[in-house]
């Protein structure tokens, strides 16, 4: 390396340039089918894993394993998009768009059971992970959730978390545009979703 170079380039002082030049997002369905609305993430990821997605996109069944999902993102995402039934006290059916705040050190509470993990179980575990591999964590963390009608036992959604699936697939589409420079991001309000 020569020392008249010039000044560094941006990607040099980055702490993980590969994952931050390859923008891969990796878009993880959420949710246990047998819990009704609780299943809302894997309808809406296999409806998206049908479509023709970007090369640097990945859109995966994660249900119900969270730990899977931790180890996952380990592998280098740039954004995470986590979709899952999410009870906020609006309409069944309302879809929200919520960014994740990035807090330095969260840790799991209480002994972890893959199969019963939230999406802030999943994050914290993820960056107890980062901290004990050297890792990073991805750039951009968003969920995008469906207020559930029921989450009782029984296989299936309800007429108004099926009738949210396509809008979902469509906001998440919208989503994937928008990291793109140059585009707005979309919303998701109490009413529904919009840009």
């Amino acid at each position: 390396m020569s020392l008249h170079a010039g000044p560094p380039r941006q990607e040099r002082v980055l702490p993980d340039p590969p994952r931050q030049e390859s923008g891969r997002v990796l878009v993880a369905g959420i949710g246990n089918i047998f819990l009704g609305d609780d299943g809302f993430g894997v309808d809406v990821v296999r409806v998206l894993a049908g479509r023709q997605l970007p090369p640097h996109v990945e859109a995966v069944d994660i249900g119900v394993r969270g730990v899977h999902l931790a180890y996952q993102v380990l592998d280098g995402y740039d954004t995470l998009i986590l979709v899952d039934a999410t009870a906020r006290g609006e309409d069944p059916g309302t879809l929200y768009v919520i960014e994740h705040e990035t807090t330095g050190g969260g840790e799991p509470h209480g002994a972890l059971d893959g199969h019963r993990m939230t999406p802030d179980t999943v994050l914290a575990l993820l960056g107890t992970l980062c901290a004990g591999t050297g890792g990073q964590p991805p750039r951009r963390t968003l969920v995008v959730g469906c207020e559930p009608a029921s989450v009782a036992e029984g296989i299936g959604l309800s007429p108004p978390v099926s009738a949210a699936v396509p809008e979902a697939v469509r906001l998440i589409e919208e989503l994937l545009r928008a990291d793109q420079p140059g585009e707005p991001a979309p919303r998701a309000t109490a009413g529904g979703a919009g840009k």
